[in-house]
Parts: structure tokens; sequence; C-alpha cells
């Protein structure tokens, strides 16, 4: 049933009309340093802001950053509009596709969906991925982007789900349609995600769970893949639960050399994150080990496009 897939350097160019987001303010589309603002906690920002900034001094990766806590009326943005290759943080998307498709075909997921599911999200299987996107179909899926008003959400050509184009916006839009009641997703296929992010294999729980509270449930998604040019994409979507009603992080980034640079500059931002949301916590998600895994490509890449 499964099929190996490969990469292409190819990029849809689909263009879509903006839908009006409620509930979240549409960021700038592009900023030098990073932008944090709450009108109830002016002294957080700044702080986030400062900190935030220390954490990228010296780095060389190209970032996108987005953090959205809306318990503390705060958001924070840094090059929100840019484009990066999804790579498999997308497979958050394709899940939540397929539970609105079946939503609205008012049924259950099937037990090979379900399986798949499961291997897509905790273990980042490829296969999977590619069966599920075949699943939900372009229709569907260009359906429930335009549903959760992802419109700067461009999903990759032909079978090539991790050269969707994706922005920290669009990612954290999507990580609100989690945390929160909608018409989009219903209760069940939201905790149905969550619970699966919640449970990724600890190899790839690496990112943005640096530095949060170890009261708090972390929903994690992350994907990895080297591409000529610009290097490692190394990408990192989280949603943290067990305080009031929730936040998110999202870190995207390219131009990185290795796998493990990537890594270390999405867990110095998200460590100072977690820590100024959270400053009471008495114990925190450490740094993550290098793993025998990391520097392996989350997916098959074509010769061509490999970087030197």
């Amino acid at each position: 049933m499964k099929r190996r897939r490969g990469l292409v350097t190819a990029v849809a160019t689909v263009l879509l009309g903006l839908v009006p987001v409620p509930l979240l303010a549409l960021p700038a589309s592009a900023a030098a340093s990073v932008s944090c603002r709450s009108s109830a906690h002016p002294s957080l920002a700044a702080r986030l802001d400062r900190d935030i900034d220390r954490a990228l001094r010296g780095r060389v990766s190209a970032v996108a950053i987005g953090v959205d806590d809306p318990g503390q009326g705060l958001q924070c943005w840094l090059n929100s509009s840019a484009h990066f290759d999804s790579a498999s943080v997308v497979k958050v998307t394709i899940l939540s596709a397929l539970l609105r498709k079946a939503q609205e075909q008012h049924r259950y997921l099937t037990r090979t969906e379900t399986a798949l599911a499961k291997e897509m999200i905790t273990e980042s299987d490829n296969d999977a991925a590619s069966d599920l996107w075949d699943d939900v179909g372009r229709y569907d899926l260009q359906h429930f982007l335009n549903l959760a008003h992802m419109t700067q959400t461009y999903p990759g050509p032909g079978p090539y789900w991790g050269l969707t184009q994706i922005t920290a916006y669009n990612e954290v839009l999507l990580l609100r349609l989690l945390l929160n009641r909608n018409s989009v997703l219903d209760t069940s296929s939201r905790d149905y995600v969550l619970d699966l992010m919640a449970r990724v294999i600890p190899s790839q729980r690496w990112g943005v769970p640096a530095g949060a509270p170890t009261s708090l449930t972390v929903h994690v998604k992350n994907g990895w893949l080297p591409l000529y040019p610009y290097g490692w994409r190394i990408n990192s979507i989280g949603a943290f639960t067990g305080r009031g009603g929730g936040y998110s992080i999202v870190v995207l980034t390219q131009d990185n050399s290795t796998m493990t640079y990537g890594i270390d500059t999405i867990e110095a931002i998200a460590k100072v994150v977690n820590r100024d949301l959270n400053p009471a916590a008495k114990s925190r998600v450490p740094s993550s080990a290098p793993s025998a895994s990391w520097g392996t490509p989350d997916e098959p890449v074509p010769a061509a496009a490999r970087t030197p």
C-alpha cells in the first residue's frame, strides 16, 4: 500500500485571495527584527523582543518566528509572511484536512487512515504521509486551507508534499485552530491531532519544546530537509497546553549548514520564549541531546537537489 516518494525542486505557485482572519491580528509581511506586542503586558512584550533578538545574535540561518499567547494577549512575529519549504511540518495540515473531509462525510477515520495518521505524526513516516496526501486529495486540501484562512500556504506540486510553501503566520493560525473551538474542526478532531503531536517519539521532540515547563503538555511536529540551494530546512511548530488556553510557538529556518545548527538556532529561541512566558516554572524541558538520526534527511532527496 505504501509508496516511497522523492522530492523535486519545483514549487507550487498558486496564489490565493486574502480572507479575513478572526481572532489573530495580521502581522507585518516581514520584519528586520522580532516584534512582540501585548497591550495587557507591554513589559513582557519588551522583554521577549530583547531576549529573542539576543538568541538570534550571531546565527546565520534565515528565520521566521510566530509566538501566540491569547491568554496574555501577546504575539511575536519575525518574517511572518516569508515562505519556507515545509518539510514534515505539513503533516499536521494533511491530517487536519483529512479530519475536516471526514467530518463533511459524516464518518470516522477508517482503521487504515488511523494507523497511517499515527505513523505520520508520531514517527514522521513519509510513506504514510504520501498515502494520506493522496487520500485527502488536492481539492479537499485546498478546501481546508480556505476554511482555515491559511491563504499563504501553497501545496507542493504533484506528490511532493514536503515542498509545500508555508509561513510562520499560517502555521500559527493552524495551531490556534487546534487549540480553540471553531467551526472548521470539531472538538474530537482537534483533540485527536493534539494527542498525536503529544506522542511524537523522543528522538523527534527537539525544537520548540526546549525550555518549556515540564508541567505543560507539549504538542510538537518538526521537519528537516536539505535541498540546494539554502541548505538544511529545519522547522519546528508546537502548542503548549495546561496553562489557560494554551500558547504556540513556530520557528521556520533555512540556510543551516547542518541539521544540528538549525536545531540549535530553534532551541535558543524557544528557551527564551518558554522562559519569559512561564517565569515561575520550577523545572523545564532541557535542550535536546544529539541523536544518531540527526543529519539524515526526513524525506528522500533527489541527487540534483542535494546540498553540495
